[in-house]
């Protein structure tokens, strides 16, 4: 067992592959031992038919189950490599540890569910032939999800976009092919709190999306429940955008000028009707108005202070406990 850390910001010192493949398959796995094993399958089956040379780097993210062990019993001709992290560290840093690993002059990324239909890889390998350093899935539809899940989405989207110097498309999936110019470009980024969706429009290069219509699962369940969701949306809400931070400053410049106008009022209506009886209750309700209005605005702040320790501490995004290699000929 090797305990290894590569730090993201030291990829460009690893020297170039000889034999470069064509297409490299990065599928992070969290508990995933009733798919991943068909997963890997499909994927080595559906990459011989499209190029001449790939590689399959499946990322076990720390998994309770036998996710390891099952990718490890990978039978045939297939060029797999599998990193085993040394505990969960999230689907965004999984990802980034199959980037960092990846050889191919091509990368794809897609999920060990395998929902999104693999018959989208030839129409992206199309565009990339037409000059688009990234294609990516995105959903047709989202009929399949709660109504709540969807306004969510949406709202969490367009408050993404606010202020923004990149453009994050809403709906938009991991899915995607990238030219290797792409991955080391998003290798090359210092930032330990990643979200990935962002990161992919921040960077840039000529982009193309294709919409997709994802399957069901064969096996097991998702495992990226609400807490995740909104842990992931702080974080890209956190990390691309300040108006969070600036709407407090207008909130409290209102609050200061309801004051004023609200002190003039009393004033004249004290100078022009005589005094009243003191109203406790408005007092009451302007303390604990304010109090609440404080403690939101400390809890926005305490968010990017709370990214600032992060990245300030320095340490790796992804830790790698253990490698498998299962390299054959593939033809």
């Amino acid at each position: 067992m090797k305990l290894a850390t590569m730090p993201i910001h030291d990829i460009q010192a690893v020297p170039a592959p000889v034999n470069v493949p064509e297409l490299s398959f990065v599928i992070p796995a969290f508990n995933e031992e009733e798919n991943i094993a068909e997963t890997i399958r499909r994927v080595n089956d559906e990459a011989r038919t499209l190029v001449r040379s790939h590689e399959i780097i499946v990322v076990d993210d720390g998994s309770s189950d036998s996710t390891f062990e099952r990718a490890k019993k990978a039978t045939g001709h297939i060029p797999l490599r599998i990193l085993r992290l040394s505990r969960n560290f999230g689907k965004e840093q999984a990802i980034m540890a199959g980037l960092v690993a990846s050889t191919g002059s091509g990368v794809v990324i897609l999920d060990a569910d395998l929902q999104e239909p693999l018959c989208h890889l030839a129409t992206m390998l199309q565009h990339r032939a037409e000059g688009f350093e990234v294609v990516y899935a995105v959903r047709a539809h989202r009929d399949d999800e709660p109504c709540l899940k969807r306004f969510f989405s949406g709202v969490f989207y367009k408050l993404l976009n606010l202020g923004t110097e990149a453009d994050i498309p809403a709906d938009a999936r991991d899915f995607r092919l990238m030219d290797r110019r792409v991955v080391d470009a998003l290798c090359a980024l210092p930032e330990r709190n990643r979200f990935m969706k962002g990161l992919y429009g921040w960077v840039g290069f000529r982009s193309k999306a294709i919409p997709i219509e994802l399957e069901q699962r064969t096996g097991g369940t998702s495992k990226f429940g609400f807490r995740n969701l909104l842990t992931l949306g702080l974080t890209g809400l956190t990390s691309f955008t300040s108006w969070p931070l600036r709407v407090w400053t207008l909130i409290g410049m209102s609050v200061a000028a309801l004051s004023i106008l609200y002190g003039f009022w009393i004033a004249a209506k004290t100078m022009i009707f005589g005094v009243d009886v003191p109203g406790w209750s408005t007092l009451a309700v302007a303390v604990f108005l304010l109090g609440g209005v404080q403690l939101i605005s400390i809890g926005v702040l305490g968010e990017y202070l709370a990214r600032v320790f992060t990245e300030v501490k320095g340490r790796p995004g992804f830790i790698i406990a253990e490698t498998h290699s299962l390299i054959k000929d593939q033809r």
